[in-house]
Protein backbone atom coordinates (compact mmCIF):
# COMPACT_ATOMS: atom_id res chain seq x y z
CA UNK A 1 0.00 0.00 0.00
CA UNK A 2 1.13 3.60 -0.57
CA UNK A 3 1.16 6.47 1.92
CA UNK A 4 -2.50 7.22 1.21
CA UNK A 5 -3.49 3.64 2.08
CA UNK A 6 -4.61 3.09 -1.51
CA UNK A 7 -4.32 -0.53 -2.53
CA UNK A 8 -1.59 -1.22 -5.06
CA UNK A 9 -1.60 -4.78 -6.39
CA UNK A 10 1.69 -5.88 -7.98
CA UNK A 11 1.04 -8.09 -11.03
CA UNK A 12 4.20 -10.15 -10.55
CA UNK A 13 3.34 -10.91 -6.93
CA UNK A 14 -0.22 -11.83 -7.85
CA UNK A 15 1.02 -14.28 -10.49
CA UNK A 16 3.42 -15.83 -7.98
CA UNK A 17 0.70 -16.26 -5.36
CA UNK A 18 -1.81 -17.70 -7.82
CA UNK A 19 0.80 -20.12 -9.15
CA UNK A 20 1.12 -21.53 -5.64
CA UNK A 21 -2.62 -21.59 -5.04
CA UNK A 22 -3.57 -23.20 -8.35
CA UNK A 23 -0.42 -25.36 -8.58
CA UNK A 24 0.11 -24.13 -12.13
CA UNK A 25 2.41 -21.55 -13.71
CA UNK A 26 0.42 -18.33 -14.00
CA UNK A 27 1.72 -15.88 -16.60
CA UNK A 28 -0.86 -13.13 -16.09
CA UNK A 29 -4.09 -12.43 -14.23
CA UNK A 30 -6.70 -9.73 -14.09
CA UNK A 31 -8.10 -8.68 -10.73
CA UNK A 32 -11.00 -6.99 -8.99
CA UNK A 33 -10.76 -5.98 -5.34
CA UNK A 34 -13.50 -5.83 -2.74
CA UNK A 35 -12.82 -4.73 0.81
CA UNK A 36 -13.97 -7.35 3.30
CA UNK A 37 -13.08 -5.59 6.52
CA UNK A 38 -10.54 -3.16 7.82
CA UNK A 39 -10.04 0.04 9.75
CA UNK A 40 -7.00 1.38 11.53
CA UNK A 41 -5.35 -1.97 12.19
CA UNK A 42 -5.67 -3.93 9.00
CA UNK A 43 -6.92 -4.07 5.45
CA UNK A 44 -8.53 -7.23 4.09
CA UNK A 45 -9.37 -7.48 0.41
CA UNK A 46 -11.12 -10.18 -1.59
CA UNK A 47 -9.25 -10.46 -4.88
CA UNK A 48 -11.10 -12.14 -7.73
CA UNK A 49 -10.52 -12.55 -11.43
CA UNK A 50 -9.21 -14.95 -14.04
CA UNK A 51 -5.69 -16.29 -14.32
CA UNK A 52 -3.94 -17.43 -17.50
CA UNK A 53 -1.61 -20.41 -17.21
CA UNK A 54 1.52 -21.11 -19.25
CA UNK A 55 -0.47 -23.79 -21.03
CA UNK A 56 -3.15 -21.35 -22.16
CA UNK A 57 -5.83 -22.22 -19.56
CA UNK A 58 -8.03 -19.42 -18.24
CA UNK A 59 -9.02 -20.14 -14.64
CA UNK A 60 -11.27 -18.25 -12.20
CA UNK A 61 -9.89 -17.55 -8.73
CA UNK A 62 -10.74 -16.04 -5.36
CA UNK A 63 -8.14 -15.21 -2.75
CA UNK A 64 -7.88 -13.03 0.36
CA UNK A 65 -5.14 -10.41 0.60
CA UNK A 66 -4.53 -9.13 4.12
CA UNK A 67 -2.15 -6.31 5.01
CA UNK A 68 -1.38 -5.38 8.59
CA UNK A 69 0.62 -2.39 9.74
CA UNK A 70 2.46 -2.31 13.04
CA UNK A 71 0.35 -1.25 16.00
CA UNK A 72 0.54 -1.44 19.76
CA UNK A 73 -1.93 -3.71 21.57
CA UNK A 74 -1.93 -3.30 25.34
CA UNK A 75 0.24 -5.94 26.97
CA UNK A 76 0.91 -7.74 23.69
CA UNK A 77 3.58 -5.97 21.60
CA UNK A 78 4.10 -8.82 19.12
CA UNK A 79 0.44 -9.02 18.17
CA UNK A 80 0.71 -7.00 14.94
CA UNK A 81 3.03 -9.54 13.25
CA UNK A 82 1.83 -12.73 14.94
CA UNK A 83 -0.13 -14.08 11.97
CA UNK A 84 2.96 -13.72 9.79
CA UNK A 85 5.03 -15.62 12.35
CA UNK A 86 2.43 -18.38 12.59
CA UNK A 87 1.95 -18.81 8.86
CA UNK A 88 5.71 -18.98 8.23
CA UNK A 89 6.10 -21.74 10.83
CA UNK A 90 4.69 -25.27 10.93
CA UNK A 91 1.66 -23.95 12.79
CA UNK A 92 -0.91 -25.42 10.39
CA UNK A 93 0.20 -28.95 11.28
CA UNK A 94 -1.49 -28.84 14.70
CA UNK A 95 -4.98 -28.70 13.16
CA UNK A 96 -7.40 -31.39 12.04
CA UNK A 97 -9.70 -31.66 9.04
CA UNK A 98 -12.66 -30.52 11.14
CA UNK A 99 -11.02 -27.48 12.82
CA UNK A 100 -8.39 -25.52 10.96
CA UNK A 101 -7.17 -22.14 9.74
CA UNK A 102 -7.11 -20.89 6.12
CA UNK A 103 -4.22 -22.04 3.99
CA UNK A 104 -1.59 -19.36 3.43
CA UNK A 105 -0.10 -19.17 -0.08
CA UNK A 106 2.32 -16.34 0.55
CA UNK A 107 3.51 -14.27 3.52
CA UNK A 108 6.00 -11.44 3.68
CA UNK A 109 7.10 -8.72 6.07
CA UNK A 110 8.47 -5.35 5.03
CA UNK A 111 9.61 -2.97 7.76
CA UNK A 112 6.45 -2.38 9.82
CA UNK A 113 3.89 -4.16 7.63
CA UNK A 114 2.96 -7.75 6.88
CA UNK A 115 1.17 -9.16 3.86
CA UNK A 116 -0.72 -12.46 3.83
CA UNK A 117 -2.33 -14.16 0.85
CA UNK A 118 -4.92 -16.56 2.23
CA UNK A 119 -7.45 -19.13 1.14
CA UNK A 120 -10.90 -17.69 0.60
CA UNK A 121 -13.45 -19.49 2.76
CA UNK A 122 -17.06 -19.58 1.58
CA UNK A 123 -18.81 -20.49 4.81
CA UNK A 124 -21.51 -19.66 7.34
CA UNK A 125 -20.44 -17.08 9.90
CA UNK A 126 -21.64 -14.39 12.29
CA UNK A 127 -25.32 -14.23 13.09
CA UNK A 128 -26.02 -16.99 10.56
CA UNK A 129 -24.37 -19.59 12.80
CA UNK A 130 -27.02 -21.87 14.32
CA UNK A 131 -27.20 -23.32 17.80
CA UNK A 132 -26.28 -26.71 16.35
CA UNK A 133 -23.14 -25.14 14.86
CA UNK A 134 -22.31 -23.56 18.22
CA UNK A 135 -22.58 -26.98 19.83
CA UNK A 136 -20.38 -28.66 17.24
CA UNK A 137 -17.65 -26.05 17.37
CA UNK A 138 -17.68 -26.07 21.20
CA UNK A 139 -17.03 -29.80 21.36
CA UNK A 140 -14.47 -29.52 18.57
CA UNK A 141 -12.69 -26.69 20.38
CA UNK A 142 -12.52 -28.73 23.58
CA UNK A 143 -11.13 -31.75 21.71
CA UNK A 144 -8.59 -29.56 19.87
CA UNK A 145 -7.33 -27.86 23.04
CA UNK A 146 -7.32 -31.09 25.03
CA UNK A 147 -5.31 -32.96 22.40
CA UNK A 148 -2.68 -30.22 22.22
CA UNK A 149 -2.55 -30.06 26.03
CA UNK A 150 -1.93 -33.78 26.26
CA UNK A 151 0.53 -34.10 23.39
CA UNK A 152 2.48 -30.81 23.73
CA UNK A 153 3.69 -30.91 20.10
CA UNK A 154 7.07 -29.41 19.26
CA UNK A 155 5.36 -27.13 16.74
CA UNK A 156 3.67 -25.26 19.59
CA UNK A 157 6.58 -25.33 22.02
CA UNK A 158 8.87 -23.82 19.37
CA UNK A 159 6.62 -20.81 18.69
CA UNK A 160 8.12 -17.68 20.26
CA UNK A 161 5.55 -14.97 19.48
CA UNK A 162 2.43 -15.97 21.41
CA UNK A 163 0.33 -13.91 23.82
CA UNK A 164 1.01 -14.56 27.50
CA UNK A 165 -1.02 -16.70 29.82
CA UNK A 166 -2.05 -13.83 32.13
CA UNK A 167 -3.49 -11.73 29.29
CA UNK A 168 -7.05 -11.86 30.68
CA UNK A 169 -6.01 -10.89 34.19
CA UNK A 170 -3.90 -7.98 32.96
CA UNK A 171 -6.76 -6.63 30.85
CA UNK A 172 -9.20 -6.96 33.74
CA UNK A 173 -6.78 -5.09 36.03
CA UNK A 174 -6.38 -2.39 33.41
CA UNK A 175 -10.14 -1.82 33.28
CA UNK A 176 -10.45 -1.99 37.06
CA UNK A 177 -7.80 0.71 37.48
CA UNK A 178 -9.76 3.07 35.23
CA UNK A 179 -11.58 5.36 37.66
CA UNK A 180 -14.13 6.42 35.03
CA UNK A 181 -15.59 2.91 35.11
CA UNK A 182 -14.65 1.78 38.62
CA UNK A 183 -16.23 4.82 40.27
CA UNK A 184 -19.22 4.89 37.93
CA UNK A 185 -20.76 1.64 39.14
CA UNK A 186 -20.27 2.81 42.72
CA UNK A 187 -21.80 6.24 42.26
CA UNK A 188 -25.33 7.52 42.87
CA UNK A 189 -25.38 8.82 39.28
CA UNK A 190 -25.03 5.36 37.77
CA UNK A 191 -28.09 4.51 35.68
CA UNK A 192 -27.38 0.77 35.51
CA UNK A 193 -29.50 -1.56 37.62
CA UNK A 194 -28.03 -2.27 41.05
CA UNK A 195 -27.85 -6.03 40.53
CA UNK A 196 -25.63 -5.56 37.45
CA UNK A 197 -23.36 -3.11 39.27
CA UNK A 198 -23.16 -5.52 42.18
CA UNK A 199 -22.15 -8.35 39.84
CA UNK A 200 -19.09 -6.35 38.82
CA UNK A 201 -18.41 -5.03 42.33
CA UNK A 202 -18.62 -8.52 43.82
CA UNK A 203 -16.14 -9.73 41.22
CA UNK A 204 -13.80 -6.85 42.11
CA UNK A 205 -14.04 -7.67 45.80
CA UNK A 206 -13.18 -11.32 45.17
CA UNK A 207 -10.90 -10.94 42.14
CA UNK A 208 -7.73 -12.23 43.81
CA UNK A 209 -9.46 -15.37 45.02
CA UNK A 210 -11.23 -15.92 41.69
CA UNK A 211 -8.07 -15.54 39.65
CA UNK A 212 -6.13 -17.78 42.03
CA UNK A 213 -8.66 -20.52 41.21
CA UNK A 214 -8.65 -19.77 37.48
CA UNK A 215 -4.87 -20.02 37.52
CA UNK A 216 -5.15 -23.61 38.75
CA UNK A 217 -6.89 -24.56 35.50
CA UNK A 218 -4.98 -26.22 32.65
CA UNK A 219 -3.11 -23.79 30.43
CA UNK A 220 -4.22 -24.44 26.86
CA UNK A 221 -3.61 -23.02 23.41
CA UNK A 222 -6.21 -20.27 22.82
CA UNK A 223 -7.35 -18.38 19.74
CA UNK A 224 -8.31 -15.46 22.01
CA UNK A 225 -10.66 -13.81 19.52
CA UNK A 226 -13.07 -16.72 19.24
CA UNK A 227 -16.21 -14.83 18.31
CA UNK A 228 -18.86 -15.40 15.68
CA UNK A 229 -17.26 -13.32 12.90
CA UNK A 230 -14.01 -15.28 13.14
CA UNK A 231 -15.68 -18.70 12.83
CA UNK A 232 -16.66 -19.95 9.37
CA UNK A 233 -18.52 -23.23 8.93
CA UNK A 234 -18.13 -24.90 5.55
CA UNK A 235 -20.29 -27.99 6.16
CA UNK A 236 -17.20 -30.14 6.60
CA UNK A 237 -15.07 -28.01 8.89
CA UNK A 238 -14.89 -24.97 11.08
CA UNK A 239 -12.25 -22.55 9.78
CA UNK A 240 -10.93 -19.93 12.20
CA UNK A 241 -9.54 -16.60 10.99
CA UNK A 242 -7.70 -13.67 12.63
CA UNK A 243 -5.03 -15.29 14.79
CA UNK A 244 -3.23 -12.12 15.88
CA UNK A 245 -4.20 -12.44 19.58
CA UNK A 246 -3.52 -16.16 19.93
CA UNK A 247 -1.40 -17.63 22.67
CA UNK A 248 -1.44 -19.47 25.97
CA UNK A 249 -4.45 -19.04 28.23
CA UNK A 250 -6.67 -20.83 30.68
CA UNK A 251 -9.21 -23.44 29.78
CA UNK A 252 -12.52 -21.78 28.95
CA UNK A 253 -11.31 -18.44 27.60
CA UNK A 254 -12.28 -19.14 23.98
CA UNK A 255 -15.64 -20.59 24.93
CA UNK A 256 -16.34 -17.45 26.99
CA UNK A 257 -15.79 -15.39 23.83
CA UNK A 258 -18.08 -17.62 21.80
CA UNK A 259 -20.90 -17.21 24.31
CA UNK A 260 -20.55 -13.56 25.34
CA UNK A 261 -19.07 -11.72 22.38
CA UNK A 262 -22.03 -10.54 20.25
CA UNK A 263 -24.00 -13.77 20.32
CA UNK A 264 -27.74 -13.46 19.58
CA UNK A 265 -29.02 -12.70 23.08
CA UNK A 266 -32.18 -14.73 22.54
CA UNK A 267 -30.00 -17.85 22.34
CA UNK A 268 -27.31 -16.98 24.88
CA UNK A 269 -28.69 -18.87 27.88
CA UNK A 270 -29.46 -21.99 25.87
CA UNK A 271 -26.07 -21.85 24.14
CA UNK A 272 -24.33 -21.64 27.51
CA UNK A 273 -26.30 -24.61 28.84
CA UNK A 274 -25.61 -26.70 25.73
CA UNK A 275 -22.09 -25.63 24.79
CA UNK A 276 -20.31 -25.77 28.15
CA UNK A 277 -20.98 -29.50 28.70
CA UNK A 278 -19.96 -30.26 25.10
CA UNK A 279 -16.75 -28.26 25.53
CA UNK A 280 -16.02 -30.31 28.66
CA UNK A 281 -16.84 -33.48 26.74
CA UNK A 282 -14.26 -32.69 24.07
CA UNK A 283 -11.64 -31.75 26.66
CA UNK A 284 -12.29 -34.81 28.81
CA UNK A 285 -11.02 -37.10 26.05
CA UNK A 286 -7.53 -35.84 26.98
CA UNK A 287 -7.75 -33.83 30.23
CA UNK A 288 -8.85 -34.74 33.77
CA UNK A 289 -11.68 -32.35 34.62
CA UNK A 290 -12.72 -33.90 37.93
CA UNK A 291 -11.58 -30.83 39.92
CA UNK A 292 -13.40 -28.28 37.74
CA UNK A 293 -16.77 -26.75 38.59
CA UNK A 294 -19.19 -24.88 36.35
CA UNK A 295 -18.89 -21.60 38.23
CA UNK A 296 -15.49 -20.80 36.76
CA UNK A 297 -16.93 -20.38 33.24
CA UNK A 298 -19.28 -17.64 34.46
CA UNK A 299 -16.38 -16.00 36.30
CA UNK A 300 -14.17 -16.02 33.20
CA UNK A 301 -16.99 -14.38 31.22
CA UNK A 302 -17.32 -11.62 33.84
CA UNK A 303 -13.55 -11.14 33.91
CA UNK A 304 -13.35 -10.85 30.12
CA UNK A 305 -16.53 -8.96 29.31
CA UNK A 306 -17.91 -7.26 32.44
CA UNK A 307 -15.95 -4.01 32.33
CA UNK A 308 -15.60 -4.21 28.56
CA UNK A 309 -19.38 -4.09 28.17
CA UNK A 310 -19.62 -1.38 30.82
CA UNK A 311 -17.19 0.76 28.83
CA UNK A 312 -19.17 0.15 25.64
CA UNK A 313 -22.42 1.08 27.41
CA UNK A 314 -21.07 4.25 28.98
CA UNK A 315 -19.62 5.60 25.74
CA UNK A 316 -22.21 4.29 23.25
CA UNK A 317 -23.50 6.85 20.77
CA UNK A 318 -27.04 5.55 20.36
CA UNK A 319 -29.85 4.29 22.62
CA UNK A 320 -29.93 1.07 20.57
CA UNK A 321 -26.27 0.34 21.31
CA UNK A 322 -26.70 1.18 24.98
CA UNK A 323 -29.63 -1.23 25.16
CA UNK A 324 -27.61 -4.00 23.50
CA UNK A 325 -24.68 -3.70 25.93
CA UNK A 326 -26.98 -3.47 28.93
CA UNK A 327 -28.99 -6.49 27.82
CA UNK A 328 -25.78 -8.46 27.34
CA UNK A 329 -24.73 -7.66 30.89
CA UNK A 330 -28.18 -8.80 32.03
CA UNK A 331 -27.77 -12.12 30.21
CA UNK A 332 -24.38 -12.62 31.81
CA UNK A 333 -25.97 -12.00 35.19
CA UNK A 334 -28.56 -14.65 34.39
CA UNK A 335 -25.79 -17.11 33.55
CA UNK A 336 -24.55 -16.66 37.10
CA UNK A 337 -28.00 -17.54 38.44
CA UNK A 338 -28.19 -20.89 36.62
Amino acid sequence: MNNNDEVVLEPELLSLVLSRMLNKTIVRADSQLKKLQGGTLGNVQLVTGRAETSEGENLPYKIVWKTQKKFERYGDPGSWRREYDLHTSNFSKIFSESLRLPECYHAEINDDEIQLWLEYIDGVSGVDLTLEMYKRVSEGLGRFQGKLYAEQPDTLRNLTNLSEVDFVRKNYQRYRSWDVLFDYIRSEDCDISAHLCNMLIDFDNNADEIFSKIEQLPVVFCHRDFWIENILYTGNAFVLIDWDTTGWGYLGEDLASLIADEMDLSHMIEAYQKCVPLYYKGLSEYVDLSHINDRFMFEIIVAMFGYRLLESYKFANSPEDKSLYLNTLQKIYELGEL
